[in-house]
């Protein structure tokens, strides 16, 4: 059975967890990192497992691996889901275009403001670093409102990929954080329409930021 390794409060974890509800993938969850010390990410045995100290990890069968959006492309891929992540190669180039997207650009926007007004993390306290990583994250929402104005749907198209579940926990993540946001029409769909998806419900939209 798929051991899925990480809390499930972790916005990478619950990217896996959606995925595996889409594939009917049973699997469990070893909620490595939660606070209990028993199950720390710098312990051996987890270290051996990823040097990085960072969930998700999976083990399907014995095969081990990490890095989410990885993850979510390999169990897409072995499950055949071509209707997730397509085979054709322009069609799986646009995917992993927006799945890079949220990793590359539109994460490392919202960490900082999302740890300080959501986390109350120490170190996060800077309120003009703050203010600048907002106005970033308001930018590359716009973008992605852009995307949505033009499908009229989901983020690549007419249908439901891997895009959607690795942008769409961001989304979440953007309505969950006490800022002000611009009115983005397309966005505010989308969000409705994830909404009418059990999966979303189940591990995006279920209360935890």
């Amino acid at each position: 059975m798929l051991n899925i390794l990480g809390r499930p409060t972790s916005i990478n974890v619950r990217k896996v967890l959606w995925l595996c509800h889409e594939l009917d993938i049973p699997f469990v969850n070893t909620p490595w990192g939660d606070g209990d010390a028993s199950r720390a990410l710098d312990a051996p045995a987890f270290v051996a497992l990823n040097p990085n100290k960072m969930v998700p990890v999976i083990d399907d069968d014995g095969f081990v691996m990490w890095e989410s959006n990885s993850i979510l492309r390999y169990l897409a891929a072995t499950r055949e889901r071509a209707d997730l992540y397509p085979v054709a190669p322009r069609e799986r180039a646009r995917v992993d275009q927006w799945i890079d997207w949220q990793a590359s650009d539109l994460n490392p926007a919202w960490v900082y403001p999302f740890k300080s007004l959501v986390r109350n993390a120490p170190g996060y306290d800077d309120a003009r670093m703050v203010a600048n990583s907002v106005a970033r994250w308001k930018e590359l929402m716009g973008v992605l409102d852009q995307q949505l104005q033009s499908t009229q749907a989901f983020i690549c198209g007419k249908t439901f990929t891997l895009a959607d579940i690795a942008v769409g926990l961001a989304v979440h993540r953007w309505f969950a954080t006490p800022i002000e946001r611009p009115p983005l029409d397309a966005v505010a769909a989308y969000y409705e329409r994830l909404s009418q998806n059990e999966g979303f419900r189940r591990y995006g939209r279920n209360g935890t930021p």
